[in-house]
């Protein structure tokens, strides 16, 4: 089964948002099934087959989540970042302060959905393929 540390080997690699789709790939065939990733401190819980899971530590002091969401304006984030225009903490950052408390990611399905504070979905889209 898929280790935090093999994960995070992978994610080293990223240098920006172009980087998601081959991430994914990779961690696909590691065994991981879906991920969610809190904003807060940037801890992920990983999913594999047979109900196992794993749970990375915080990577960062806390990030406040804005409780009024700004759709608009973390669309256009998520757009630059995927682009290559920003790092993944500035990211995290723009999410926190756009009112996205988390994403869940199903590698299944190939879509990453965005969540609010009080749990309601903001965004879903789809993941190209590497």
């Amino acid at each position: 089964m898929f280790t935090v540390e093999g994960i995070e080997l992978a994610h080293s690699r990223i240098k920006s948002g172009t980087d998601f789709p081959k991430y994914i790939n990779d961690i696909k065939q590691m065994g991981v099934v879906a991920f969610e990733t809190w904003v807060s401190d940037n801890h992920t819980v990983y999913y594999g087959k047979e109900n196992f899971k794993t749970q990375s530590k915080s990577k960062y002091e806390t990030l406040p989540i804005e409780k009024n969401v700004d759709r608009e304006k973390f669309a256009e984030c998520l757009k630059n970042h995927q682009q290559g225009e920003t790092d993944y903490y500035t990211f995290c950052k723009h999410c926190s302060e756009t009112g996205i408390e988390r994403w869940y990611v199903d590698l299944a399905g190939m879509t990453c959905t965005y969540y609010d504070f009080a749990g309601s979905e903001i965004l879903t889209e789809n993941i190209p393929a590497s």
